[in-house]
């Protein structure tokens, strides 16, 4: 099978674009940065999700469910892309969030509300693990629940980034990158652009830049990646084993842990702002371009090589960590000045 064989419905706008990014590059003294615009994907106001959830959601209607159920934290991006889908297909929507209710609700726990969607509070629980109780209770109302996996990261969920690193190929007309740089959570967008480099024979870097330290009893987060790439694999029967050997993930930006903010996130969000006009999350995107920041300044990206840093979404959540901002105080260096 190819990519071409399995179910997706249209959720988004692609291709996303790619820009250059002239003038944090410029700040850095190092070398071309490039950014693949996937918080423009257009599916309640972007992220990367959009692409994986094309698949699953293609494969619920194939299925003919009528209800939808994920999981993830309160202020979740990829909760918020499932709400929307589910809207726009007509579908019900059952999220299944960490934490407790707040006295008023922001960023994607807004949109989440404005979507419509059913949502249950789960406490510690933030990475579906009262998903089966919801499913059953779902099933006996007579639904045909769908589980769209924690992050929508299985491997259909996967195969959505295979197809990416196609539509980045032909968008990048023979520049050859260095380096893909990116958010790692969930697993799903590294283990599909592995696959993807794979099918391509591409010799770049696939970065992943790890956000969660995990939990207790969780799998080894380099595993569980690997395994997810050889599953997406064996779903487009392709000859070849994934290993350890092939993952680069890069834990050493975990800072105080998944959606503590510090110097890191606030730095690369105010120079990212304040360079390009781009913005990034706190959580993801924000600590992703921290690390490649830091990896640049430490030498260990050189300044010829070519990198590209694929923003993978989230800035909803920008007004719901607006406390844990200090953007002032992280601007750093002096911005270059550019002629116009």
């Amino acid at each position: 099978m190819n990519l071409h064989d399995f179910p997706k419905t249209s959720l988004g706008f692609f291709p996303t674009p790619i820009v250059e990014l002239v003038r944090l590059s410029q700040l850095l003294g190092g070398p071309a940065i490039f950014m693949k615009r996937d918080d423009l994907t257009g599916l309640a106001m972007g992220g990367n999700k959009t692409r994986k959830l094309e698949y699953l959601f293609g494969d619920a209607l194939f299925q003919g469910c009528d209800a939808i159920i994920t999981a993830g934290a309160a202020q979740s991006n990829h909760c918020r892309q499932t709400a929307a889908a589910a809207a726009k297909l007509g579908l019900e929507c059952h999220l299944i969030l960490g934490g407790e209710v707040p006295d008023r609700p922001s960023g994607n726990l807004l949109l989440d509300q404005i979507f419509g969607c059913h949502i249950h509070w789960a406490g510690e629980h933030r990475k579906g693990e009262d998903i089966p109780e919801i499913f059953e209770k779902l099933q006996a109302a007579q639904k045909t629940p769908y589980i769209v996996p924690y992050g929508g990261s299985n491997e259909l969920g996967a195969l959505a980034f295979a197809e990416a690193t196609h539509e980045l190929d032909a968008q990048a007309k023979g520049r050859k990158f260095s380096h893909i740089v990116f958010a790692s959570s969930s697993g799903g967008t590294q283990a599909g652009l592995m696959l993807g480099k794979e099918i391509l024979g591409k010799s770049y870097q696939v970065v992943g830049i790890n956000i969660d330290k995990g939990e207790a009893g969780e799998p080894p987060f380099n595993q569980h990646i690997v395994s997810l790439a050889n599953r997406a694999a064996k779903l487009v029967c392709l000859d070849h084993e994934f290993t350890e050997r092939d993952l680069i993930l890069n834990s050493d930006y975990l800072g105080g842990g998944y959606a503590i903010i510090g110097d890191l996130e606030n730095q690369a969000i105010s120079l990212t702002a304040r360079t390009e006009g781009i913005l990034l999350d706190p959580v993801y995107t924000g600590r992703a371009m921290g690390g490649l920041i830091q990896m640049i300044r430490s030498s260990e990206i050189g300044k010829g090589d070519r990198v590209l840093f694929w923003h993978t979404g989230g800035t909803p959540a920008l007004f719901a960590y607006a406390n844990g901002l200090d953007l002032a105080r992280s601007a750093g260096k002096k911005l270059p000045q550019t002629s116009h």
